[in-house]
């Protein structure tokens, strides 16, 4: 059973790339893991090793981020996994889960825009919404958004535009979920060498030079240049920083 000091977080997205990096670096500090995988299953069990390697619980669950109909029975999976862990509540929610396009504005169609704004902003709103009833008060949300919703890079107009949406929806909910003493932030990667959008930013060396060229720090992003910075804006540390974006990118086009 918990000890009642047991920090528990779910991670959308979180068998790869900067949600898998969270994950480990939460449970470096102490917090058990629940965290949602598309399609990977190797990836997830392997996340799950990498947790309890350093001592903390983790369990999988396979979700489509931006299937709304799925939402009602993962809430039902997360509960009952909660009560396994004798616990009722969560602490921590990281709405990480993406996926990328790459296409000039004219060219993006209606079901690309669609599937977009499913994954990265309709479904961070519901999962959210449902998940409210299972948060502590005092808990945290950290939204993650992108550098496309401030810099307006061509070929990115339908996601850098569902991130800028999840923006403001952030403040909003910093401000409605204020009386449960609930934060939510948002943290904004610059450019990062994952797997995402086909790996385009790690292995296409143009590519990398360019937005190394672009940042102030001089090179591109790496996931451990993401995690940690999480992991400790979700910690007490940062309990009066509410209603932010926090952009991690090196100082890109400043």
């Amino acid at each position: 059973m918990s000890n009642g000091n047991d920090k528990t977080a779910i991670i959308t997205g979180g068998s790869r790339g900067l949600g898998r990096n969270t994950a480990i670096n939460l449970a470096r500090r102490g917090v058990d893991i629940l965290f949602t995988y598309h399609s990977n299953l190797a990836e997830a069990q392997s996340l799950i090793r990498e947790v309890e390697t350093v001592g903390r619980k983790a369990a999988a669950f396979q979700l489509d981020s931006g299937n709304i109909s799925l939402f009602d029975g993962f809430v039902g999976q997360v509960r009952n996994m909660l009560r396994v862990w004798g616990r009722d509540q969560f602490d921590y929610l990281v709405n990480n889960a993406g996926t990328s396009l790459y296409k000039p504005f004219h060219q993006t169609s209606e079901a690309e825009f669609d599937q977009i704004v499913n994954v990265h902003f309709k479904g961070v709103y519901f999962l959210t919404q449902k998940l409210l009833p299972l948060m502590k008060d005092g808990g945290r949300i950290v939204n993650i958004s992108s550098g496309l919703a401030r810099i307006s890079i061509p070929g990115t107009s339908a996601y850098g535009a569902a991130k800028g949406a999840v923006e403001v929806l952030t403040r909003y909910l910093a401000k409605e979920l204020g009386p449960r003493g609930i934060t939510a932030n948002v943290v904004a990667p610059g450019a990062i060498e994952t797997d995402f959008g086909g790996g385009m930013v790690r292995d296409n060396p143009e590519i990398n030079k360019q937005i190394a060229a672009m940042t102030a720090l001089g090179r591109v992003g790496v996931p451990d240049d993401i995690g940690p910075m999480i992991a400790a804006l979700l910690s007490d540390d940062n309990r009066w920083v509410n209603g932010q974006r926090i952009e991690v990118s090196g100082g890109m086009s400043l």
